[in-house]
């Protein structure tokens, strides 16, 4: 490998991931295919059980190569755990183009659930990442850091539309409401799906329909 970026790498919070991401085609795909390994392994087996040696046994790439490219499991996982955040927060802004007025923070606010939920559904390897990133320090500030991205996303698309509710009490309802969100998605995630789903409902029953407790 000739060509290479540096090996420690912001993610979009601020987390530092230590990996090497290579510019040659050829490096690159190596890269993307030790990648591609692990969200098969961490799906057939679960985040747990995942090893590095996994990877060289499906990628037949050496533990030489493979550490000058991520040098340990955290690694590969905050990688993956990047990729999948930033598809979560496509879905997220999505569902907030629809906000085109405060009446309607309700309909989103499900909306963003529904759509949360059926991301972890479509992504199995999105599961096992996730609780990865609650058994390891650096992961689980990634996963905060992540929270914050979305807190600040609900900030950006209510404020045009709640001009007499102070920006700190709004800023505190928009991360509860992610906050609560993620919790109930990622408490249904692990339900048999027609029990997750019935959860979903009873949770989002539970979402406020306007932000008269805001004093908007």
């Amino acid at each position: 490998m000739n060509s290479k970026t540096s090996k420690t790498e912001p993610a979009p919070g601020g987390v530092r991931i230590v990996r090497l991401v290579p510019t040659q085609q050829r490096s690159r795909e190596r890269f993307e295919r030790i990648l591609d390994c692990a969200v098969e392994v961490m799906t057939e087996k679960g985040s747990d059980a995942f090893k590095m040696s996994d990877l060289v046994e499906r990628t037949g790439i050496p533990f030489g190569s493979l550490y000058q490219y991520f040098p340990d499991k955290t690694s590969v996982i905050g990688t993956l755990a990047e990729r999948y955040n930033a598809l979560g927060r496509d879905c997220v802004r999505k569902s907030l183009s629809r906000l085109t007025s405060a009446a309607r923070v309700h309909d989103v606010l499900c909306d963003i659930t529904d759509s949360y939920y059926q991301f972890f559904i479509d992504e199995p390897a999105v599961r096992q990442i996730w609780q990865a990133t609650q058994a390891d320090h650096a992961l689980q500030a990634l996963d905060e850091d992540e929270g914050n991205v979305l807190t600040h996303l609900l900030f950006e698309a209510m404020r045009p539309h709640t001009p007499g509710v102070a920006e700190a009490s709004l800023a505190e309802f928009c991360q509860l409401m992610m906050i609560l969100i993620a919790a109930a998605v990622r408490h249904a995630i692990v339900l048999p799906p027609r029990k997750g789903r019935r959860i979903l409902a009873l949770f989002k029953r539970t979402l406020p329909k306007d932000l008269s407790a805001l004093g908007a």
